[in-house]
């Protein structure tokens, strides 16, 4: 039976009632809506609104309705309009008329807004539970090559010395904002708006802090139309899961390339690549190029919550019912993105020798070179100048800074003497830069202890 039956005369359309059902995507609410209903009937039934004989026994109602839908022996009817008519018809058919009062001093607009608000707190604290898992993972592996040198790019074009903890511990910073983000949209939506009604409260003296109470929210409401109609935090959390897929794609990116004969400075364990149909050669990091190609998916869950809700005038509206779809895709997808990348992660080879002779041959310690002719009191544009000589040189003749005798160096400016090959040694070059925020060893040790301590408060 539909909850609104009364004011229509005819059945409604088998395929309108279709459209309109959203009973396909709210049912994974059901213990949500449960929660919502004990506690909404322990206040009416405290408040006088309803006999507290009644309260107690719907609230037992609702107690053996969650446990046989916890254990199979109650199924979802997918017919049902949605979760909320489905859990009210299966209570009133247990309890009769007692269960017919659960619904005194609420509107479904008001349910429905406390169920997705209970639903994405735990889903916001599952992700962020992950993300934490991920940080922790990088932090390991950091601390495990935070002396191992690579080239560190712009432009895709290799330019200064790093270490590859150093290249690691930047995704770690990445994800900690993510996380910021995450308990940003945790506390704009821990606001309970059930007791708004339709959109005018209610008549019934009710008392709002102690459902809020009972169902762990900080705060309550205070105003009725933007209780039913916010959905500020959902497309919040959108926007924070899709930023999150922003890092994951643009390290899956690096992992991709990473992977590659041209790079080779990792390799992927064998349970998170795959091979080809034909190519028997052929070991593709397709985990990462999935995370790289889902992130498009949750931009456009991000995109939908945006266009549902730009054109709404308060207070509810069907049109809200989109939501929860999009949501619930988003935060699917990166629980199962993260679900994937973090081991792939963790059980990848690292490549340090081959990260580091990339960095030899790519001049990265060019900088370094010019700066050591600055510290001997060169103006720094002609230090410029005279290093990038000595690069074309090094290119014309298949050499290398490093390798480059000293009376080449002279040749081009006789401030040059044997320092200067200390000066450009990579390692040198690298552990030189132990500015706060810098590559230097011991700062990314420093950066894995203070990450590490951020998230274990």
């Amino acid at each position: 039976m539909k909850l609104w039956a009364g004011r229509f005369s005819k059945e409604i359309d088998k395929k309108t009632n279709d459209f309109n059902s959203s009973i396909s995507f709210d049912s994974r609410m059901y213990r949500e809506d449960i929660e919502g209903s004990m506690a909404h009937a322990e206040m009416i039934g405290a408040c006088g609104i309803i006999e507290k004989s009644e309260s107690e026994a719907i609230i037992s109602g609702l107690k053996e309705i969650l446990a046989d839908l916890d254990s199979g022996a109650l199924t979802i009817d997918p017919n049902a309009e949605d979760i909320h008519t489905f859990i009210e018809g299966e209570l009133t058919q247990r309890l009769g008329q007692t269960g017919k009062r659960l619904h005194t001093a609420r509107s479904r607009n008001d349910q429905v807004a406390v169920d997705i608000r209970l639903y994405l707190k735990k889903e916001v604290q599952t992700v962020r539970a992950m993300v934490k898992e991920l940080i922790a993972v990088l932090c390991n592996k950091a601390e495990a090559y935070a002396s191992a040198v690579m080239p560190g790019y712009t432009h895709l074009q290799r330019a200064q010395p790093i270490t590859f903890g150093h290249h690691l511990m930047a995704y770690a910073e990445m994800l900690l904002r993510d996380i910021d983000r995450l308990d940003s949209t945790y506390k704009h939506m821990d606001e309970m708006p059930l007791g708004s009604g339709a959109l005018a409260t209610t008549t019934y003296p009710i008392d709002r802090t102690v459902t809020a109470s009972l169902l762990g929210f900080e705060r309550i409401s205070q105003n009725s139309l933007d209780g039913v109609s916010d959905r500020d935090f959902c497309m919040e959390l959108a926007s924070a899961l899709s930023i999150i897929m922003v890092h994951l794609s643009r390290f899956s990116e690096e992992i991709i390339m990473w992977c590659s004969w041209e790079f080779k400075y990792v390799e992927l364990d064998d349970a998170f690549s795959t091979g080809s149909s034909i190519m028997p050669q052929k070991k593709n990091p397709d985990i990462a190029e999935l995370v790289r190609g889902k992130s498009g998916r949750v931009f456009g869950d991000l995109m939908t919550l945006l266009t549902v809700m730009k054109g709404i005038a308060l207070a509810y509206n069907k049109d809200m019912q989109e939501d929860k779809e999009a949501i619930f895709d988003a935060v699917d997808t990166v629980k199962m993105c993260l679900t994937a990348f973090t081991p792939m992660i963790d059980t990848m080879r690292v490549l340090p020798d081959n990260m580091r002779k990339a960095a030899a041959k790519g001049f990265i310690n060019a900088t370094d070179c010019a700066d050591y002719l600055v510290k001997k009191g060169l103006p720094f544009r002609d230090a410029y100048k005279a290093t990038g000589t000595l690069v074309a040189l090094c290119i014309e003749k298949g050499t290398t800074l490093e390798e480059l005798p000293l009376e080449e160096y002279k040749a081009v400016c006789d401030t040059f003497d044997e320092g200067v090959y200390e000066a450009i040694s990579l390692e040198n070059c690298v552990n030189g830069r132990n500015v706060i925020g810098g590559p230097a060893s011991s700062n990314v040790i420093a950066q894995v202890e203070r990450v590490r301590k951020l998230i274990a408060e």
